[in-house]
């Protein structure tokens, strides 16, 4: 069973909240496609450089979902990009995965619509973000359909094992679980 995600990393992204889904999702082999917002090389919030497979305006294909990060300012620069708006209506729409983790659930994906009457989580003082139309849950993940939301930078293991009990099943999930010593 073939699955792909696309990643979008904006300048400012949390390397853990971004790089360690990703790193899970390969060894689930999952086929990851890291987009820089407007280049290549993109700077982290701490100073790191990664080098990301192309960029979003280049992306094709289809994708089973998509995976955004949190961090400052990563999770504005995400949120000021019309482009990854609508890619995350588009992909509710059409029933694909939307996964964000910290800042990027209030911040970028709610303002699109999609958490109306949804169960979300994020990181901690992002439900004051959250309009009245959105159940804040105070969990590591949830899940609401097709939305996965996360706290932060300590659930970052628990959100991409998530990611691939969503698209792969509770096996898979269990086999990377071990592999990654991460006991659940």
């Amino acid at each position: 069973m073939f699955k792909r995600v696309l990643v979008p990393l904006a300048e400012g992204f949390e390397e853990i909240e971004a790089l360690f889904p990703v790193d899970l999702l390969r060894r689930a082999e999952i086929e990851v496609v890291i987009a820089g917002l407007n280049t290549q090389n993109v700077k982290s919030a701490h100073g790191i450089i990664v080098t990301a497979d192309t960029t979003l305006d280049k992306v094709t294909g289809n994708f089973d979902g998509v995976l955004l990060h949190g961090g400052n300012p990563g999770t504005q620069n995400l949120a000021a990009s019309t482009l990854v708006s609508e890619l995350i209506k588009q992909y509710f729409q059409q029933g694909k995965l939307i996964a964000a983790i910290c800042g990027a659930p209030a911040g970028v994906v709610y303002p699109t619509g999609i958490l109306k009457d949804k169960r979300a989580t994020g990181f901690p003082g992002a439900e004051k973000r959250f309009g009245k139309d959105t159940i804040f849950v105070l969990a590591p993940v949830v899940v609401d359909g097709n939305i996965l939301t996360s706290r932060g930078v300590g659930t970052a293991h628990a959100f991409g094992l998530a990611v691939i009990a969503y698209l792969l099943g509770n096996e898979k999930r269990d086999e990377i679980s071990q592999r990654t010593l991460f006991p659940e």
